[in-house]
């Protein structure tokens, strides 16, 4: 999983990159257009992973990732220009979510914050980024029509992207439109920023943090809305657990930053686990919610997709329950499963395929 940081600047954006990756980039109050982003790849920590890893003692253990990346919004020098640099622009596009931070906190630069004007003010720069997207698809789809390339296909684009169009004419996001299966894959290739999946993290600070209750009710009007407080939780993340344990308990704060995101993220994005397990390896994967047996197949490697035959399966549930997969087995809890099967989370399979 990918997920984009973005905010305007002094919002503590950098802060909560390094609380979230435990890493030390630098933090300034003045913002470069030059910048590049920030990213970190860290484990998502599952019970789950180090009891199977318990249990098989396999030669590897492989925990999900989340790769975060700390954008940077530089100033936009016209109306007409991007508000990301054009090397950054291609890594959000590949995104699967984006957190937007937002200032909670008296600062010396920017004084009182306005939490909900910011929010306002980063979705309106949002929207305004895929309309020069789909104002310049709908120009070069037009001068394709004078030169006589009218394909079925190019015309569903156009109309496609001109739905959009009016969408963000009319002030909303992309992500409340319904699209057909012919529609989505149309558009698949524009990455649309309002059509990711979206989070709002308020960064508070000590003196307000866990006081903000009606704030929280007003952003989770259109957003899902998680609260961290930057500065103090950066420091914590470099602590050793036991150490971090004493002074969370203090603030109030029941786990650390990195789980009550991935958590959330794990909700926004529509992910959830499966696993494999054996001597060799036990490793967890993410996919979508709903998605298939063979699907996840393809996730583990796209010959296991193409030469599927079915998929041996048990929940992790049954087998701590049973307390081993040979009493799994004997409990009659071992399945076969074929390549439309929905995927639970915390279910283990094994692929059996030929090509």
């Amino acid at each position: 999983m990918k997920i984009g940081l973005i905010g305007l600047p002094n919002s503590g954006k950098t802060t909560i990159f390094n609380t979230l990756t435990k890493s030390k980039a630098e933090v300034t109050e003045y913002a470069s257009k030059k910048a590049e982003p920030n990213i970190a790849v860290v484990n998502v920590i599952d019970d789950r992973v180090n009891y199977l890893s318990a249990m098989y003692k396999p030669k590897k253990t492989v925990y999900a990732t989340i790769e975060f990346i700390d954008f940077v919004l530089p100033a936009k020098e016209s109306e007409k220009s991007d508000i990301f640099s054009s090397s950054s622009m291609a890594m959000i596009k590949n995104t699967d979510a984006l957190a937007l931070v937002v200032r909670n906190f008296q600062d010396n630069l920017m004084g009182a914050p306005h939490s909900l004007n910011d929010i306002n003010q980063i979705n309106t720069e949002l929207m305004l980024s895929d309309l020069i997207i789909a104002e310049n698809r709908l120009e070069k789809i037009e001068l394709s029509f004078k030169r006589g390339q009218k394909t079925n296909e190019l015309q569903l684009e156009e109309k496609t992207i001109r739905k959009i169009h009016e969408q963000l004419n009319s002030n909303k996001a992309i992500r409340d439109m319904k699209f057909s299966e012919y529609e989505e894959k149309a558009i698949r290739g524009f990455q649309f920023l309002t059509k990711k999946p979206i989070m709002v993290i308020l960064n508070s600070g000590e003196d307000n943090f866990g006081k903000n209750e009606g704030l929280l009710k007003e952003i989770s009007k259109n957003y899902k809305c998680i609260e961290f407080t930057g500065n103090f939780e950066m420091e914590l993340s470099q602590l050793d657990d036991d150490e971090a344990k004493i002074f969370m308990e203090d603030m109030g704060i029941v786990e650390s930053a990195r789980n009550r995101l991935t958590k959330f993220a794990y909700d926004i994005v529509g992910y959830i686990s499966f696993f494999t397990v054996g001597p060799d390896e036990v490793r967890a994967w993410n996919i979508h919610k709903g998605e298939t047996a063979v699907e996840a197949a393809g996730t583990i490697h796209t010959d296991l997709s193409r030469g599927f035959i079915r998929a041996e399966c048990f929940s992790y549930e049954n087998l701590i329950e049973s307390g081993s997969e040979k009493a799994v087995r004997e409990k009659g809890l071992f399945r076969l499963e074929g390549k439309d099967y929905i995927v639970q989370d915390g279910d283990i399979l094994n692929i059996r395929f030929n090509i």
